[in-house]
């Protein structure tokens, strides 16, 4: 039976109160990865660069940085903040946030895509900004709570350790002001990659599903050997999965797997509605599922000629 993770006030607290319990990075240790240079190939991606906030559709906004997203979903209660970016970019996402006119301190819920550097490294710093409760997949807990993942390309990328205060599997819900979240399980670039979905209305009026993808990219990673046990299987299921959801409004977290910047031209030139493309998700899908087996194919074949006599 699919649990529904419902928050109360009474659970959460005041934004503002001091948490319930402590935060496992210390302020030093968050002043000093905010501070950290920006490496070269995440300068190279414009992971930190600034980019101006703004609304994606109804209470759907952007707040993230030209590269990596951010997403902030407002309501009457307080408001949804999907994912932390880099530690460097935490003033930017408070800036976002406030531009917009919203609170930090009113955030009350954090949600975690996975746990990799590039979406986790922020996430202490704007838990102490907020007060707001984290939460992420069972699966990648362990990698939030350590500060660091331990497989792949990243896994000696340090950064602030954050508390999970709620986990999340496949189907359950976070409720918030009239607003219902659904975590979605799509493993693979992670072993707990978790992709949201709600949904929001469009500049008419009519109710649009949203869907903002964890990641179905390799990151980097390798498949065979593979970076962590049942990597490619989970990958193949994820790919099954979202071939099965419908969503109007495809929204990810690395600004060139949806168009960011195109769509956004395109919004300010007067397209209300240039985020809203009901194809979008399953063309996606289907040329991320090709690059998959077309790796997974080329690394099976290197490795087998390797054992040959």
């Amino acid at each position: 039976m699919k649990r529904t993770v419902l928050f109360t006030l009474l659970l959460t607290g005041c934004a503002s109160a001091p948490m319930a319990t402590p935060r496992l990075a210390s302020d030093a240790q968050i002043a000093a990865a905010e501070a950290e240079p920006v490496g070269e190939f995440a300068t190279e991606m414009r992971w930190n660069d600034r980019m101006a906030p703004f609304t994606i559709l109804d209470n759907v906004h952007y707040v993230g940085t030209a590269g990596i997203g951010v997403f902030l979903v407002t309501t009457p209660e307080g408001h949804v903040l999907i994912d932390g970016a880099l530690a460097q970019s935490v003033p930017q996402i408070l800036d976002n946030i406030r531009t917009l006119g919203f609170e930090p301190k009113d955030v009350k819920y954090i949600l975690n895509t996975h746990g990799h550097f590039d979406h986790a490294a922020g996430l202490a710093g704007l838990q102490r900004a907020s007060g707001a409760k984290v939460i992420g997949s069972a699966a990648d807990k362990p990698y939030l709570e350590a500060g660091r993942v331990d497989h792949g390309p990243t896994k000696d990328a340090l950064f602030p350790p954050v508390r999970v205060d709620r986990t999340v599997g496949d189907g359950d819900t976070v409720r918030l002001g009239g607003t219902t979240l659904t975590a979605h399980l799509t493993p693979g670039h992670s072993p707990g990659c978790t992709s949201w979905g709600l949904t929001a209305k469009d500049s008419t009026g009519t109710p649009r599903k949203v869907f903002l993808h964890c990641s179905a990219s390799l990151g980097g990673q390798s498949l065979v050997p593979p970076a962590y046990p049942g990597m490619a299987d989970n990958y193949r299921a994820s790919f099954a999965k979202v071939r099965a959801i419908q969503a109007d409004v495809f929204l990810a977290n690395h600004d060139m797997f949806f168009g960011l910047h195109e769509k956004r031209a395109r919004q300010l030139a007067g397209e209300r509605d240039a985020f809203v493309d009901p194809g979008e998700l399953q063309r996606f899908n289907s040329a991320m599922e090709q690059g998959f087996l077309k790796a997974l194919a080329k690394e099976q074949a290197a490795a087998d000629a390797g054992k040959r006599p």
